[in-house]
Formats: C-alpha cells, sequence, structure tokens
C-alpha cells in the first residue's frame, strides 16, 4: 500500500503553466492540488517532500523503447531498463516487439506483460509486431489493452520487415482502430546503398557514411507512403523517429495532438546529434533512421516548437560495448538513452532554446493523448500519482560509475547537466529518491480509452 505524500513548495509545471503549489498524494493517486495562494492543508499522516526550487512535473511517458526482454537478457532486461528509466524521470515506456522470440502473436505478447507484471518499476504497455502473414493476430488486439501495432516499414534489429503491399494495406485499412506505429525507411534505397559502399570500403564502413545509406530520400520516400496510406484509409498513425527535415512537410499542426490522426515523433538523439559527431562516436551513435546532418537537427527541433512534430521519445535500444565495436555491417544500431532524455532535454531549456512547458507537452501530455492512456500524463486529480521532481540547478556529470542501463556505456558520457532528477513516483509509490530505490515493482499496465 501506497503512503501518503505531501508535495510542498513546488513549481508546478503541467498544461501549458508553471506555478507554485502543493500536491497530496495517497492511495497510489493525485489526490488534491493547490497553489500557494490557496494553501492546501496538511494532512498529519502525510510524508512532506519539501520541493523548494524545483520543478514537479507528469512522470515521462516513453512511447519507444527497446528492453530486450525476452531472449536478448545480454544487453539488458525489463528490471534494468525500467530502473535507468525511472532514475530518468520516466514512469511509462511502450516497449517494441522486436525481441527473441519476436511479439508477432497474442500469446507472446501477454508473456511480456507477464515478465514485466514481475520485473518492471515503471509502467508498460507493449506493442504487438505485424508481418506479412499476422493479421488474424492482429485482429485479436484489444485496443483497451496494447498501445499499438508496430510496422517495420525498413528492417532495423530483429528482422520483422512488412514489405508486402497487400498486408501494408490490410493493416491499414483493416486494424479497428488500433494505432499503427511505424519504422520508416525505403529498404530498396537501403539495398542498394548498402551494396554500393560495400563496394568501395569492403566490410570495414566509416561510421559516417551510415548516414549516406540510410539516407534522407529512403526515410522521407517511406513516410511518404505511409502518411498516403494513412490518408487514404483514415489510419491513426504514429511515425517514429522522424529524423530529416525534408519529413517534417508531411505533417502540420492544425490540430492539438488528441485530434490528429497522424501524429510524428522525434527521438532524443535526433535533437542532441548531427553527422559532425560520427567522428568521435563511431558506431554508439549507430541508430536506425541514422542521425543526419546539422540542418536537419535544428529543423527537428523547430519541428517541435512549431507543434509539427508531437512526442519527445528516446528509442532507448542497449547493445554490449562488444557489439557496437564490431565492424560497420556486423554492429548493430541502438544505444540507452532512457536515463539521460529529459535532462538532456533540460539543457535546451537552460540554452533558451525551448520551454520547460514544452518539454513537458511533448515528453508527458501528448504521449498520453496520441495514445489515449487512461489518467496518466497530467497533473490532475484522480489522476494516478505518476510524478517527476526535478533539481534544475544541480550539475553531475554522466560517468560509467553512474550509468544505469545493463550494457553499461552511453553516448552521454562525459557531459555535465545541470538539471538531476531527485525524486520519482509510480502509481503513488516512491520510487526513487536521489539515488535510491524502492525495487518493490510499482509498475502498472498501462491501459487506454479507446
Amino acid at each position: 500500500m501506497s503512503l501518503t505524500y505531501h508535495l510542498t513548495n513546488a513549481l508546478i509545471v503541467n498544461e501549458g503553466k508553471t506555478f507554485r503549489g502543493s500536491i497530496e498524494i495517497s492511495e497510489g493517486l493525485i489526490q488534491k492540488i493547490a497553489r500557494d495562494d490557496e494553501p492546501l492543508p496538511l494532512n498529519p499522516d502525510a510524508e512532506i517532500i519539501d520541493c523548494s526550487g524545483c520543478f514537479v512535473i507528469p512522470g515521462v511517458i516513453d512511447d519507444h523503447v527497446h528492453f530486450r526482454e525476452p531472449g536478448l537478457t545480454h544487453k539488458s532486461d525489463i528490471f534494468t531498463e525500467s530502473r535507468a528509466a525511472i532514475a530518468g524521470g520516466i514512469t511509462s515506456f511502450m516497449e517494441m516487439p522486436n525481441t527473441l522470440p519476436a511479439a508477432t502473436t497474442i500469446d507472446i505478447l501477454e508473456e511480456k506483460y507477464r515478465i514485466a507484471s514481475a520485473k518492471s518499476l515503471a509502467n508498460y504497455s507493449f506493442y504487438l509486431g505485424a508481418t506479412n502473414e499476422n493479421a488474424a493476430e492482429v485482429a485479436k488486439i484489444n485496443p483497451t489493452e496494447v498501445c499499438g501495432v508496430k510496422v517495420f516499414m525498413g528492417s532495423s534489429t530483429g528482422n520483422m520487415l512488412v514489405d508486402d503491399s497487400q498486408a501494408l494495406e490490410k493493416l491499414f485499412s483493416d486494424n479497428r482502430g488500433l494505432l499503427v506505429a511505424i519504422h520508416s525507411e525505403d529498404e530498396n534505397i537501403i539495398s542498394e546503398n548498402n551494396r554500393l559502399f560495400r563496394l568501395k570500403y569492403g566490410e570495414d564502413v566509416p561510421a559516417q557514411c551510415h548516414s549516406l545509406i540510410r539516407s534522407e530520400e529512403a526515410c522521407y520516400r517511406s513516410t511518404a507512403k505511409a502518411v498516403a496510406l494513412a490518408q487514404k484509409n483514415n489510419t491513426r498513425l504514429h511515425v517514429l523517429h522522424v529524423s530529416t527535415a525534408r519529413e517534417l512537410a508531411l505533417f502540420d499542426n492544425a490540430l492539438p495532438p488528441a485530434q490528429k490522426r497522424i501524429t510524428a515523433e522525434v527521438c532524443l538523439h535526433h535533437l542532441w546529434f548531427s553527422d559532425r559527431d560520427y567522428a568521435r562516436w563511431n558506431n554508439l551513435i549507430k541508430v536506425n533512421p541514422s542521425i543526419k546532418t546539422e540542418n536537419d537537427r535544428e529543423a527537428l527541433l523547430n519541428g517541435v516548437l512549431s507543434g509539427v512534430i508531437d512526442v519527445i521519445a528516446t528509442d532507448h535500444a542497449p547493445h554490449t560495448l562488444e557489439e557496437k565495436n564490431r565492424t560497420y555491417f556486423k554492429a548493430p544500431s541502438g544505444g540507452p538513452m532512457v536515463q539521460h532524455a529529459l535532462v538532456a532535454m533540460l539543457e535546451f531549456y537552460h540554452n533558451g532554446k525551448i520551454s520547460i512547458e514544452t518539454i513537458v507537452e511533448k515528453m508527458c501530455h501528448a504521449p498520453a493523448l496520441c495514445f489515449q492512456i487512461q489518467k496518466r500524463g497530467f497533473i490532475r486529480q484522480s489522476y494516478h500519482a505518476d510524478i517527476t521532481i526535478i533539481n534544475p540547478d544541480l550539475p553531475w556529470k554522466v560517468s560509467k560509475t553512474n550509468i544505469l542501463s545493463k550494457c553499461g556505456w552511453s553516448a552521454m558520457e562525459g557531459n555535465i547537466f545541470k538539471s538531476k532528477i531527485t525524486h520519482t513516483f509510480v502509481n503513488g509509490n516512491l520510487v526513487f529518491h536521489n539515488g535510491v530505490f524502492n525495487e518493490a515493482g510499482s509498475g502498472q499496465r498501462l491501459l487506454f480509452d479507446r
């Protein structure tokens, strides 16, 4: 049973506003919210947490992670990565299907839920993976209990490419209102680029060529195809990890996220790195879709600010250092990010490039609205008490000694972040407090209003 907490002297960031106030948490829920000019009476049974100088925000919802369980737990697992997420202020995650076995049947999907119910410190949901042949499994999904269907329109880790035009048409036209989330790269373009660069360099292609192999054209052509299919069939489409300036023209900001049929996500690494960074980080920042130019990076941030991009996520995807240090074609794509995404976005805030309210909108509110998550993503009375407390003036340096992802490395190593997560609540339980974890399972299965 969760305790009662009273958060006082907080800078509450919620629904486009920041105000000083207090929050009472009990029975796993936000019970009361008050501004300082209307003081909240103290509950004598409450544990008081003084939040002076700190931002209090809804727990971050990450709609795009790879926690590698089952089958790939030498890289990471649900316990270790949910723990790293909690330390990063992320209280809910949605995990991708390219595990071993791939989650392409309801039975395998439900086994992942069973594992998470026993091991996850954060709230969780799992995508069912689409294939060219599993339309019958997609039809079994209960839309109120599963975040969506993941479609790999370009191959990535896990070999789950959906390239049959009839299968794609069926997924987009006959999904019973499910959200269809896509990995969008054109396989033919990538295959031809692989062939050309292999001819030039052999197996040891320089990492900086990754952005040329998995190119702007590959991303744009696939995303344009998906958007056209969605518009034709009125599909609820969510385009994952948009990585190019050119793709932004395929989306709009005419409606708020809750009313859009087509939404877009950007991942932290596409906002943080550019192709200039391959020289330092090599395959450690080899991700799919690739990190591209400085112009793309700047355009993506502008897309966030303008409302063209709806969600900021992580695509957290750990691999071992041994795997990442292989030659180009053998080194898998992806890297860890959940522990550092929120504090990295706060660096943009400190540098005057984005407001704290917009960060909360894109990382907390918009994922809840896009996926229609029940009673999460906002600081509202009777909502689940998923809350993150941030000290914006507590610098710390990322080092191997404080990286929590099981893989033990991060391309953020060496960064000094100005902000630090001090407390993370999940369903009213104080799961993380100044580096100390309460590792009793606090996570719950996310439910959806569909």
